[in-house]
């Protein structure tokens, strides 16, 4: 039998969707943001199933996951039939820290920072709901005199969200503030 040595590491499969268009050395600059390539979105998505799968067996409830690709983003939605007990996870906090915990895990294994939306039963649909309902209220105030108006700090996805449903109503809005304080504050045009 003949040993072979190897000169260089073999990547696995994360190591090589991590790498996308980067060298493996290679990091973006602070504040420059690169836009992932469809394996690296691919690789996001399933090391993210794999981590919430686990967490629905030890939590012992029922789901099932679809993984997607959308705007630059993995998507990761968990969904259930009515009887299930997945609404224990769908609060929206909840769906938030465990987004964060899942994107570590993906940047635990890509060695990059992830931008991964996860869904839990429905949760982020029925969030952009309540925020085109906060959105209306906040018009109403402009149309009848204000000036402007400021919905309560949120993350920069629900922030976005925000800004395109105020544009969509032919309204201007713009982020305020650092950290836990951004918030969006919506003009008249």
């Amino acid at each position: 039998m003949t040993d072979v040595q190897q000169t260089e590491p073999e990547l696995g499969a994360e190591a090589v969707a991590a790498e996308g268009a980067q060298g493996v050395n290679e990091t973006p600059e602070e504040g420059e943001h690169t836009v992932p390539t469809s394996a690296q979105l691919d690789a996001e998505g399933d090391i993210a199933a794999d981590y919430i799968e686990e967490l629905l067996d030890i939590c012992d409830i029922d789901g099932d996951i679809d993984i997607d690709a959308r705007n630059g983003r993995a998507y990761v939605s968990v969904n259930a039939s009515e009887d299930a007990n997945l609404r224990l996870l769908s609060k929206p906090d909840t769906v938030n820290a465990l987004q964060e915990l899942a994107r570590l895990a993906v940047q635990n294994k890509t060695g990059s920072f992830s931008r991964l939306i996860l869904d839990i039963g429905g949760s982020r649909e029925a969030r952009q709901a309540e925020l085109a309902l906060l959105v209306d209220r906040a018009i109403a105030r402009i149309e009848e005199g204000a000036a402007q108006a400021a919905l309560p700090p949120m993350s920069s996805y629900e922030r976005k969200l925000v800004h395109d449903i105020v544009s969509d109503r032919g309204f201007v809005s713009n982020s305020h503030g650092e950290g836990r304080d951004r918030h969006t504050v919506i003009t008249a045009s």
